[in-house]
Protein backbone atom coordinates (compact mmCIF):
# COMPACT_ATOMS: atom_id res chain seq x y z
CA UNK A 1 0.00 0.00 0.00
CA UNK A 2 3.01 2.19 0.55
CA UNK A 3 3.34 3.20 -3.05
CA UNK A 4 0.09 4.75 -3.18
CA UNK A 5 0.10 5.79 0.61
CA UNK A 6 -3.23 4.07 0.97
CA UNK A 7 -4.12 1.98 4.15
CA UNK A 8 -4.50 -1.73 4.28
CA UNK A 9 -8.17 -3.14 4.51
CA UNK A 10 -9.25 -6.16 6.82
CA UNK A 11 -12.10 -8.64 6.44
CA UNK A 12 -12.27 -12.16 7.21
CA UNK A 13 -16.00 -12.77 6.52
CA UNK A 14 -18.11 -11.24 4.16
CA UNK A 15 -21.35 -11.22 1.73
CA UNK A 16 -19.75 -13.66 -0.77
CA UNK A 17 -17.53 -15.90 1.36
CA UNK A 18 -17.97 -19.02 3.44
CA UNK A 19 -18.30 -17.60 7.25
CA UNK A 20 -14.71 -17.65 8.78
CA UNK A 21 -16.44 -19.78 11.86
CA UNK A 22 -16.75 -22.80 9.44
CA UNK A 23 -13.52 -21.80 7.16
CA UNK A 24 -11.63 -22.58 10.26
CA UNK A 25 -12.84 -26.00 10.85
CA UNK A 26 -16.50 -25.23 12.48
CA UNK A 27 -17.80 -25.89 16.28
CA UNK A 28 -15.82 -25.11 18.85
CA UNK A 29 -12.69 -25.14 17.52
CA UNK A 30 -13.62 -22.88 14.59
CA UNK A 31 -15.01 -20.39 16.85
CA UNK A 32 -12.18 -20.15 19.08
CA UNK A 33 -9.82 -19.80 15.27
CA UNK A 34 -12.07 -17.10 14.21
CA UNK A 35 -12.33 -15.40 17.32
CA UNK A 36 -8.26 -15.26 17.27
CA UNK A 37 -8.03 -14.60 13.84
CA UNK A 38 -10.57 -11.96 14.64
CA UNK A 39 -7.79 -10.19 17.34
CA UNK A 40 -4.87 -10.47 15.46
CA UNK A 41 -6.92 -8.57 12.79
CA UNK A 42 -7.69 -5.54 14.91
CA UNK A 43 -4.39 -4.92 16.23
CA UNK A 44 -2.97 -4.69 12.46
CA UNK A 45 -2.69 -0.81 11.41
CA UNK A 46 -5.83 -0.14 8.27
CA UNK A 47 -9.67 -0.56 8.51
CA UNK A 48 -10.95 -3.60 9.92
CA UNK A 49 -14.78 -4.60 8.51
CA UNK A 50 -16.78 -7.11 10.65
CA UNK A 51 -19.24 -9.05 8.85
CA UNK A 52 -23.15 -9.09 10.38
CA UNK A 53 -23.15 -12.09 12.50
CA UNK A 54 -19.47 -13.21 12.91
CA UNK A 55 -19.91 -10.97 16.44
CA UNK A 56 -22.33 -13.65 17.38
CA UNK A 57 -20.13 -16.37 15.84
CA UNK A 58 -22.30 -17.61 13.46
CA UNK A 59 -21.48 -20.56 11.29
CA UNK A 60 -22.68 -20.72 7.94
CA UNK A 61 -25.74 -22.29 7.07
CA UNK A 62 -26.51 -25.50 4.65
CA UNK A 63 -29.62 -23.62 2.70
CA UNK A 64 -32.25 -26.12 1.44
CA UNK A 65 -32.34 -25.82 -2.35
CA UNK A 66 -35.96 -25.29 -2.15
CA UNK A 67 -34.96 -21.86 -0.15
CA UNK A 68 -32.16 -20.64 -2.51
CA UNK A 69 -31.99 -16.39 -3.52
CA UNK A 70 -28.71 -16.19 -4.89
CA UNK A 71 -29.09 -15.90 -8.14
CA UNK A 72 -25.68 -17.73 -9.15
CA UNK A 73 -27.05 -20.57 -7.23
CA UNK A 74 -30.14 -20.45 -9.73
CA UNK A 75 -28.62 -20.46 -12.76
CA UNK A 76 -26.02 -22.93 -11.90
CA UNK A 77 -27.14 -25.41 -9.61
CA UNK A 78 -24.47 -25.26 -7.09
CA UNK A 79 -24.96 -23.79 -3.72
CA UNK A 80 -23.99 -20.34 -3.38
CA UNK A 81 -23.64 -17.21 -0.80
CA UNK A 82 -27.14 -17.96 1.13
CA UNK A 83 -25.56 -19.83 3.58
CA UNK A 84 -23.39 -16.63 4.89
CA UNK A 85 -26.98 -14.21 3.95
CA UNK A 86 -29.15 -15.71 6.51
CA UNK A 87 -30.77 -12.73 8.57
CA UNK A 88 -28.89 -12.77 12.20
CA UNK A 89 -30.99 -13.21 15.54
CA UNK A 90 -32.08 -10.61 17.69
CA UNK A 91 -33.67 -12.26 20.60
CA UNK A 92 -36.28 -14.98 21.02
CA UNK A 93 -36.04 -18.90 20.64
CA UNK A 94 -37.26 -19.53 16.96
CA UNK A 95 -37.54 -17.90 13.81
CA UNK A 96 -37.70 -15.03 13.02
CA UNK A 97 -35.51 -14.46 15.87
CA UNK A 98 -36.56 -10.73 17.05
CA UNK A 99 -35.44 -9.87 13.09
CA UNK A 100 -38.37 -7.65 11.66
CA UNK A 101 -41.82 -7.27 12.60
CA UNK A 102 -43.16 -10.58 11.42
CA UNK A 103 -43.57 -13.81 12.29
CA UNK A 104 -42.43 -17.02 11.04
CA UNK A 105 -39.26 -17.99 8.94
CA UNK A 106 -37.67 -14.69 6.78
CA UNK A 107 -36.72 -14.45 3.08
CA UNK A 108 -33.58 -17.34 3.47
CA UNK A 109 -34.92 -19.34 6.45
CA UNK A 110 -32.60 -19.39 9.99
CA UNK A 111 -31.73 -22.77 11.30
CA UNK A 112 -33.22 -23.81 14.59
CA UNK A 113 -30.79 -23.92 17.64
CA UNK A 114 -29.63 -20.25 17.31
CA UNK A 115 -31.89 -19.03 20.31
CA UNK A 116 -28.11 -19.32 22.12
CA UNK A 117 -26.69 -17.20 19.81
CA UNK A 118 -29.04 -14.12 19.33
CA UNK A 119 -27.82 -10.79 20.62
CA UNK A 120 -30.10 -10.76 23.40
CA UNK A 121 -28.92 -14.14 24.85
CA UNK A 122 -25.11 -13.19 24.30
CA UNK A 123 -25.42 -9.19 25.81
CA UNK A 124 -23.72 -8.86 28.94
CA UNK A 125 -22.56 -12.69 29.29
CA UNK A 126 -19.32 -13.34 30.25
CA UNK A 127 -17.20 -15.39 27.64
CA UNK A 128 -19.46 -14.94 24.98
CA UNK A 129 -18.71 -13.74 21.30
CA UNK A 130 -20.79 -10.83 21.26
CA UNK A 131 -19.07 -9.48 24.63
CA UNK A 132 -15.39 -11.05 23.29
CA UNK A 133 -15.94 -8.15 19.80
CA UNK A 134 -16.98 -5.39 22.04
CA UNK A 135 -14.22 -6.07 24.33
CA UNK A 136 -11.59 -6.50 21.47
CA UNK A 137 -13.43 -2.98 19.71
CA UNK A 138 -13.42 -0.93 22.73
CA UNK A 139 -9.45 -2.33 23.15
CA UNK A 140 -8.56 -1.16 19.63
CA UNK A 141 -9.78 1.80 20.15
CA UNK A 142 -7.29 2.13 23.42
CA UNK A 143 -4.45 0.80 22.42
CA UNK A 144 -4.27 -0.11 18.52
CA UNK A 145 -5.48 3.30 16.54
CA UNK A 146 -2.74 5.30 17.89
CA UNK A 147 0.01 2.75 18.18
CA UNK A 148 1.89 3.74 14.81
CA UNK A 149 2.25 2.06 11.20
CA UNK A 150 5.36 0.27 12.27
CA UNK A 151 4.73 -3.25 12.67
CA UNK A 152 7.50 -5.65 12.77
CA UNK A 153 7.08 -9.50 12.94
CA UNK A 154 9.81 -10.95 15.87
CA UNK A 155 8.41 -14.34 15.83
CA UNK A 156 7.09 -16.38 13.28
CA UNK A 157 7.08 -20.19 13.42
CA UNK A 158 4.56 -22.69 11.84
CA UNK A 159 2.40 -22.37 15.11
CA UNK A 160 3.65 -19.06 16.38
CA UNK A 161 3.03 -15.66 14.89
CA UNK A 162 4.50 -12.80 17.09
CA UNK A 163 3.58 -9.19 15.89
CA UNK A 164 5.11 -6.06 17.41
CA UNK A 165 3.09 -2.49 16.89
CA UNK A 166 4.60 0.17 18.98
CA UNK A 167 3.73 -0.86 22.68
CA UNK A 168 1.43 -3.48 21.73
CA UNK A 169 2.79 -7.46 21.36
CA UNK A 170 0.09 -9.65 19.56
CA UNK A 171 0.91 -13.44 19.64
CA UNK A 172 -1.06 -15.79 18.23
CA UNK A 173 -0.84 -19.49 18.76
CA UNK A 174 -1.82 -21.46 15.89
CA UNK A 175 -0.72 -24.61 17.14
CA UNK A 176 -2.29 -27.93 19.12
CA UNK A 177 -0.25 -26.90 22.59
CA UNK A 178 -0.12 -23.69 24.93
CA UNK A 179 3.30 -21.66 24.28
CA UNK A 180 4.83 -19.37 26.76
CA UNK A 181 3.58 -15.94 26.93
CA UNK A 182 6.33 -13.35 27.05
CA UNK A 183 6.58 -10.47 29.83
CA UNK A 184 3.94 -7.82 29.93
CA UNK A 185 0.82 -7.13 30.29
CA UNK A 186 -2.75 -9.22 29.48
CA UNK A 187 -4.78 -6.50 27.67
CA UNK A 188 -7.43 -8.59 26.12
CA UNK A 189 -7.14 -12.11 24.59
CA UNK A 190 -9.85 -14.08 22.47
CA UNK A 191 -9.66 -16.82 24.95
CA UNK A 192 -8.80 -17.97 28.84
CA UNK A 193 -5.49 -17.29 29.15
CA UNK A 194 -3.40 -18.89 32.09
CA UNK A 195 -0.75 -17.04 33.65
CA UNK A 196 2.11 -18.07 31.63
CA UNK A 197 1.10 -20.10 28.89
CA UNK A 198 -1.18 -19.26 25.84
CA UNK A 199 -3.44 -22.21 24.71
CA UNK A 200 -3.79 -23.40 20.96
CA UNK A 201 -5.69 -21.79 18.67
CA UNK A 202 -5.53 -18.63 21.11
CA UNK A 203 -4.97 -14.77 20.82
CA UNK A 204 -3.46 -12.24 23.27
CA UNK A 205 -2.34 -8.66 23.60
CA UNK A 206 0.43 -7.48 25.79
CA UNK A 207 1.14 -3.95 26.90
CA UNK A 208 4.97 -4.19 27.23
CA UNK A 209 7.98 -1.99 27.86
Amino acid sequence: MAPVGAAATWVLSNHDVIRHVTRYGGGERGLSRARAATLTMLALPGSAYVYQGEELGLEQVDVAREDWQDPASLRTGDPGRDGCRIPIPWAGDAAPYGFGPGEGQPWIPQPDGWGSLTVDAQWGRPGSTLEFYREALRARRTHALDAGDDVRITDSTRDTLTVVRGPLTVVLNCGDTPVPLPDGEVLVASGPVDDDKLPADTAVWLRTD
